[in-house]
């Protein structure tokens, strides 16, 4: 169901057709305030759903939702801040740490886009393949790049530049149970891995023909 986008206040009437339907499951691709006025929505109507989204992490959603997602908002993402209890990156949990400590503003503002973190150290080391910085040659030092993270090899794939890389699947839980640690954004719950996709799992045909300059 698609509608218009930061435009509606009430989604209860949205509610009210997932009801009938008698869905146990909401795919959902709605960000910011739409995403936690659905989410929220579907608490008050007594919506017994799992929510599966791509942006229920992002930046100030947690805050947003708060414990309407609790046990129900799940999210697909390359990273989120149990990952180095889960799998045991002490290095992975330092660097979180101490982003949090500088930038995060209390807490209020976390460490949450790995990728990020993944793509500026792929875009350094094109810089240096690449001895100039100069757009297309580091575009074509980017090509078919693997890199190595705490949580697998991620690849830019060479045809499309996709990034393949391992996904998480993982459930907003409340911190101190099944083993979470740490918060998101001061509301006392936090993520835990419900499954891995690795990533030759999620590298899909594309049709994808690119214009591109010569090297």
């Amino acid at each position: 169901t698609l509608h218009p986008l930061i435009k509606v206040k009430d989604f209860s009437p949205y509610i009210a057709k997932i009801q009938a339907s008698g869905a146990d499951a909401v795919i959902t691709g709605n960000w910011g305030a739409d995403q936690s006025l659905l989410v929220k929505s579907g608490k008050d109507s007594g919506l017994d759903v799992e929510w599966f989204t791509f942006y229920g992490g992002g930046l100030g959603s947690p805050a947003a939702i708060g414990a309407a997602g609790e046990g129900r908002l799940k999210q697909v993402t390359e990273w989120h801040n149990a990952l180095s209890i889960e799998e045991n990156q002490p290095a992975d949990e330092k660097f979180y740490l101490g982003y949090q400590e500088k930038y995060s503003d209390g807490g209020r503002a976390p460490f949450y886009y790995g990728r990020i973190r993944t793509m500026m150290e792929m875009f350094v080391l094109a810089l240096e393949k690449a001895g100039k910085a100069e757009p297309t040659a580091v575009a074509f030092a980017l090509e078919d790049m693997q890199y190595d993270t705490p949580y697998g090899t991620v690849t830019m794939r060479g045809f499309d530049h996709q990034l393949i890389q391992p996904l998480y699947i993982s459930t907003m839980t409340k911190v101190g149970t099944q083993g979470v640690k740490y918060d998101v954004e001061n509301t006392g719950l936090g993520w835990k891995t419900d499954g891995r996709v690795e990533a030759e799992d999620t590298a899909m045909p594309s049709p994808c023909v690119m214009k591109r300059p010569k090297k």
